[in-house]
């Protein structure tokens, strides 16, 4: 079992300061990356508007190169406090995935991957088919609640217990994108 860093897995209600904390974050790692962040953008629950989320703002940062960005980028962030967690490597292949805060409570996410990754453009249509759609938004707080309340301290099964939900939703965001675009 992998363990949660914080203790038992608490999904909290929606805080508005999380938007001002991401975008507070984006300018840090813009000035400690420079040129190497392609793109910064807010995913997660915690860039949803309203919708309840682990307190943790995840960052999604593109770079042209994964190879590149790991000998160039890792160091940089070191200073603002993120940690690069390469055990995650087998999980997140394609990606690299840093960790911020005291050993749990976590508060950020970093995932740092290349825009054309197939993850890149999944991650931000789910995040943008739930902030369109408060429905499947209230669903998944509902299926994140219960997944808090049973995973205990099992962060692994609170991750796949969201897998279905997670895949459908962005299948139907996919769809919604492209019937937006022929329209």
């Amino acid at each position: 079992m992998e363990k949660y860093g914080a203790g038992s897995i608490v999904v909290s209600d929606y805080d508005p300061n999380w938007p001002a904390l991401f975008a507070q974050e984006r300018v840090r790692i813009e000035r400690a990356l420079g040129a190497s962040a392609l793109a910064i953008e807010h995913i997660g629950s915690t860039a949803v508007s309203g919708l309840p989320s682990k307190p943790i703002i995840d960052l999604l940062v593109g770079v042209r190169s994964l190879e590149e960005a790991r000998q160039q980028c890792i160091k940089p962030l070191a200073p603002l406090g993120y940690i690069y967690m390469p055990e995650y490597a087998q999980w997140l292949p394609g990606e690299l995935f840093f960790r911020k805060g005291p050993p749990g409570p976590w508060t950020h996410h970093l995932h740092m991957m290349e825009p054309s990754h197939p993850r890149w453009e999944a991650r931000l249509v789910f995040r943008d088919y739930l902030r369109a759609h408060p429905g499947a938004a209230r669903t998944y707080a509902d299926i994140k609640r219960a997944l808090a309340a049973s995973s205990n301290e099992d962060i692994e099964a609170y991750r796949t217990g969201k897998d279905a939900f997670v895949q459908e939703t962005t299948a139907k965001a996919r769809a919604w994108r492209a019937a937006a675009r022929d329209q």
